[in-house]
């Protein structure tokens, strides 16, 4: 196919900074919103032992998935180093997790953000507001990664400043009485059906992997972007978790909102404090930061999967400003139809079924590659091989195991997504070049 004899490669513009500001970004809606559905589940006791356990998922996946991406620094990600080291069909299911992850993300931020603008100006309709997000964000990554990266900083520490204060504010009225209020019992299954919810704290943040082609460096730059990403979003979510649950006399009213952080600080300081209102506003800066950085994400991965044969060759098409411009507009399309007729509960638990299969097969990849290419560069290698792979390898399948026996039949319509992407694939004879080659 031409697309593929073309060889189309992204420009490398990332700097440190600004690959910080991609992965914080990626991930900083999750400290806005969606965690608290875990509380439904457990409790905000039993939601901060889910938190916990994840977080030790995290840096031991981030860690291991560190020496995947400076080896292999390719916008693929995930399905580059799942095809190298397993092979096409690896490939396969690497690429379709990842596109279901990244697809899925999107569309739940910009629910939650028609959400906030719908507490702000009720008159503002939620779905009104979510579709016009795709059309904004869908050009403004249309100009290019340097504008791209540039807006992403900016939204980034808009976002964590504004997490800081929100944090400052609702110290003053933490209680431990608050936090374990209308207890619910600690149960190991009530712990396990939170972890999905945990996971939303850290969600993309291997999104970095997908603008590995566009780092200036990479085999230096992204251990630290991935390493200062990661060390703020730990901050941010145990303290927003922690300081939320404690100074709202109830928790319960929080568990069902896409827009919890507001409504914290109106029970906190009063519905009629202007801080309440102004805190909502410069809250969009965090869901427009993860919004725009996994628009990122899923265009880069598209790009990646139809460059080497698994989805049609335009989509690999670059416009002149070296963006993407298919993959752009095909992605918005997904998450378009998603936005319509998903509920945001339904697509954070779709997501986190993408990223925990795709976390399992970069783990085993990881392993396959040590022992098939153990002369392949590795700038950095995880500490503690194998433990801590396989910590985080053991941690990731009894998340899944869990998240599947509590959602069976959204993980049939993702593993009905799985076969049917293999059998087109298998029907179309698409031509998959070997992503070793490239490395």
């Amino acid at each position: 196919m031409p697309e593929h004899s073309a060889a189309p490669s992204l420009q490398k513009t990332l700097t440190p900074l600004g690959l910080w500001a991609i992965a914080v970004g990626l991930v900083i809606s999750g400290e806005y919103f969606g965690w608290n559905y875990g509380w439904e589940q457990a409790g905000p006791v039993g939601m901060l032992v889910a938190t916990l356990v994840v977080t030790l998922l995290y840096i031991t996946f981030i860690l291991s998935f560190t020496e995947l991406t400076t080896a292999i620094p390719q916008a693929g990600g995930p399905f580059a180093y799942a095809h190298r080291a397993l092979g096409p069909w690896g490939g396969l299911v690497a690429g379709y997790a990842t596109l279901i992850e990244f697809l899925l993300t999107p569309p739940a931020i910009a629910l939650a953000l028609g959400s906030y603008g719908h507490f702000l100006w009720p008159a503002v309709p939620v779905l009104g507001t979510a579709l016009g997000c795709y059309v904004v964000f869908t050009l403004v990554n249309l100009r290019g990664m340097r504008e791209s990266a540039t807006f992403s900083l900016i939204v980034t520490v808009l976002a964590v400043a504004e997490l800081l204060v929100f944090m400052g504010f609702m110290a003053p009225h933490f209680r431990v009485s608050n936090f374990l209020a209308h207890p619910v019992p600690l149960r190991l299954s009530g712990v396990l059906a939170a972890l999905p919810f945990a996971i939303w704290f850290y969600l993309a943040i291997e999104g970095v992997a997908m603008v590995a082609e566009e780092v200036q460096e990479p085999r230096r730059t992204l251990p630290l972007g991935y390493g200062y990403g990661l060390g703020t979003l730990v901050l941010l979510a145990l303290g927003v978790m922690v300081l939320t649950g404690g100074a709202v006399p109830d928790w319960r009213q929080l568990a069902h909102l896409d827009y919890p952080l507001p409504e914290a600080l109106a029970r906190v300081l009063g519905p009629a404090s202007p801080w309440t209102k102004f805190f909502a506003s410069i809250g969009l800066f965090g869901l427009v930061a993860s919004f725009h950085g996994t628009i990122i994400g899923y265009s880069r991965q598209v790009f990646a999967l139809a460059r080497s044969g698994y989805l049609p060759g335009f989509l690999a098409r670059l416009n002149g400003r070296g963006a993407p411009h298919w993959a752009l507009v095909a992605g918005g399309a997904v998450g378009v139809a998603a936005v319509v007729y998903g509920r945001t509960d339904q697509v954070i638990i779709l997501s986190v079924l993408g990223a925990l299969v795709m976390y399992g097969v970069s783990l085993l990849s990881l392993f396959a590659l040590r022992r098939r290419e153990p002369g392949l560069a590795r700038p950095f290698a995880v500490p503690g091989y194998p433990l801590v792979p396989a910590v985080a390898l053991l941690l990731t399948l009894v998340s899944l195991g869990t998240l599947v026996y509590n959602n069976l039949r959204l993980s049939g319509v993702f593993l009905a997504g799985l076969v049917l992407a293999a059998v087109l694939y298998r029907l179309l004879g698409q031509r998959v070049e070997d992503s070793s080659e490239k490395a």
